[in-house]
């Protein structure tokens, strides 16, 4: 499952300088705008002290974390849904992330040049989610003309995509993404708006990035506070970091990275927020297999059961299922083994109908 999270914003506000110390890929990072030509790619490990616990107690050969793609788009400017600084073909990577994570800049610093020549982060969300709405109307109005014409046949989905598309239309005219739309229950609008691939309609969060001596205030900062009170009113999360300090934590030896934390007042990288914000906006879940050759962690969405869980696996896994063994981390972690777990009347016999629980530990029985 290749899960994508976009990083977004407009030049020089800490995408790349982000995205280098979410990534082990070196971004390019310099002070004028469109550093960044071609989108980077990085696959990013989820921090997870329950995988962690795991690994520990089990002590396997190999270990596989859950794993998040995060990918540098270059900074939009005003006009790029019209294709200003390459804008068609930065949107056009925006489109197929999963979520997005806005990147505002909340600090003053007259040596890092603003595109607009001033520091004021709602207009700068204002500035790329209107490009955003922008490009999305002008697909809606695409499809909304190609759904008028065959409508004329009596085509009766076709009418049904006028319904939709001319709701989307009002939406994003006002500037307001499509998300806000809801299909309701129709399977036929569904398919409608999914086909339609929409920018605004995925999911989002935002990253606010500060200097070194703003992160002890945190949200209550004038400049975050700002984009604080935005985020929650689109029902956003927002996470508050320091990329420069993000990219010096990633420099460091890993034994020396828990000094440096310290001596910052950061119990933990900001960019773990950032990786497990981005993990948690795709409506993801981690299940665990662990055993002595491996101790790995599986993603899956919210709601899977435990066949679609054990086709992660093996597609055999799924067709052949017979029943999964389930214990959950905390108790196989407590308890060290797994006869102890079962001896505990701690481990359960699931059939086909199971729901698979975030932090779940199976194994899956089959016959094909």
């Amino acid at each position: 499952m290749a899960l994508s999270v976009g990083i977004v914003g407009l030049p020089n506000v800490g995408k790349s300088t982000l995205f280098n110390a979410l990534s082990s890929k070196q971004a390019e990072a310099a002070n004028y705008a469109f550093c960044t030509i071609e989108p980077n790619v990085g696959i990013v490990p989820v921090p997870d002290p329950r995988f962690d616990a795991l690994v520990k107690i089990v002590q396997p050969e190999k270990t596989v974390p859950a794993t998040v793609e995060f990918v540098d788009i270059a900074g939009l400017v005003r006009g790029a849904s019209k294709g200003e600084g390459k804008g068609n073909a930065f949107l056009a990577n925006i489109r197929e992330c999963d979520a997005i994570a806005h990147v505002v800049r909340a600090f003053e610093d007259e040596n890092v040049l603003h595109v607009d020549n001033r520091v004021d982060p709602l207009a700068d969300i204002e500035t790329i989610e209107t490009e955003l709405a922008l490009k999305d109307l002008d697909t809606v109005q695409k499809r909304l003309d190609r759904a008028r014409r065959q409508s004329k046949g009596g085509s009766a989905i076709e009418k049904k995509a006028i319904e939709v598309t001319e709701a989307l239309e009002k939406l994003l005219d006002q500037g307001k993404p499509s998300r806000l739309y809801d299909p309701g229950d129709d399977e036929d609008k569904q398919n409608i708006v999914r086909d339609l691939a929409l920018i605004t309609r995925k999911p989002i969060f935002y990253v606010c990035n500060v200097k070194e001596d703003q992160l002890a205030v945190g949200e209550k900062d004038p400049l975050v506070a700002r984009v604080k009170a935005h985020a929650d009113s689109v029902g956003a999360p927002l996470v508050v970091i320091c990329a420069k300090i993000e990219a010096e934590i990633m420099q460091l030896a890993p034994e020396d990275r828990a000094d440096f934390l310290a001596s910052a007042g950061l119990e933990e990288p900001g960019l773990n927020a950032v990786i497990r914000t981005g993990y948690r906006m795709l409506d993801l879940i981690t299940y665990f297999t662990a055993g002595k050759q491996e101790v790995r962690a599986w993603t899956i969405k919210r709601g899977t059961k435990a066949p679609g869980a054990a086709g992660k696996i093996h597609s055999d896994f799924e067709r052949g299922f017979i029943r999964a063994e389930v214990m959950f981390w905390e108790d196989r972690v407590s308890l060290g083994t797994e006869a102890a777990v079962k001896a505990a009347g701690k481990m359960g016999i699931e059939g086909k109908e199971y729901v698979v629980r975030d932090g779940d530990v199976m194994h899956f029985r089959f016959n094909v």
